[in-house]
């Protein structure tokens, strides 16, 4: 039985899929995105958070039959709103065997996402990938130098992966985090649109904008927030896919 951590889990979520969800949060990312919205993630292990409100350690060991347990208690309230679970993080890739085996006992019980910066090998990307239903896969940067500066990870593998993705049938979401003068150019759009255009089970597009108070939890991980753009710039927004009549949201 496969164990993994957890740093939370947030019922009735309305913006990670389908219908109404369950939302897991995987700790521990190999990515440092600059504007990170959940540093408390980052650690693969539990850490001890500090704030006004007092001291809490963030991070669970959950064992799989102990999640699917917990995940399958609403699944006739879900499976109603077309909705179900899905996995984030942090990166719930780099649990791989936990949530291999996780996605293998939900299977035929209850719909599944996993939302994924798809930095993973091939191997763990297309095995899990194969296992659930919908994939939220988030594009940081097409260009591999500001994905080096701004995440701290090359880019190659992800973009095998997400040609992958584009070619293998799997129903898939893309999601544009746009912040101010790092990807949000009509360049970066163009490059997204040339990689994802005439993928045929490509549901949308999302685009999340900046968001200011990105950096509010920093202080309770003990981290310091200093991203390398100005956070005060409005992002610009390029809609090109509308135009290549692929449905569009801003979230």
């Amino acid at each position: 039985m496969a164990q993994g951590i957890i740093f939370s889990i947030e019922e009735f979520a309305l913006n990670d899929g389908p219908g109404i969800r369950t939302t897991v949060f995987l700790k521990g990312c190999p990515l440092r995105c600059s504007w990170c919205h959940n540093p408390e993630g980052l650690s693969f292990t539990p850490e001890v958070l500090k704030s006004s409100e007092g001291v809490r350690v963030c991070g669970e060991l959950y064992t799989t039959e102990q999640l699917v347990s917990k995940l399958l208690r609403n699944r006739e309230f879900l499976a109603s709103t077309c909705g179900g679970v899905t996995f984030t993080g942090g990166e719930p890739l780099a649990q791989p065997d936990f949530l291999t085996e996780t996605l293998e006992m939900l299977s035929g019980k209850i719909h599944t996402a996993i939302e994924t910066s798809g930095y993973a090998s091939e191997d763990v990307f297309q095995q899990i990938t194969a296992l659930t239903d919908l994939v939220l896969f988030d594009i940081k940067s097409m260009d591999s130098s500001i994905h080096k500066q701004h995440t701290g990870v090359d880019n190659t593998g992800i973009l095998k992966n997400l040609k992958y993705l584009c070619e293998s049938g799997k129903k898939f979401i893309i999601r544009l985090p746009l912040i101010p003068q790092v990807n949000d150019s009509l360049a970066q759009m163009t490059a997204v649109l040339e990689a994802i255009n005439g993928a045929s089970a490509l549901q949308r597009v999302e685009m999340l904008p900046y968001h200011r108070t990105a950096g509010a939890k920093y202080a309770m991980c003990g981290r310091i927030y200093s991203p390398p753009f100005d956070p005060q710039v409005e992002v610009e927004i390029h809609n090109v896919f509308e135009q290549h009549h692929i449905n569009t949201i801003i979230l």
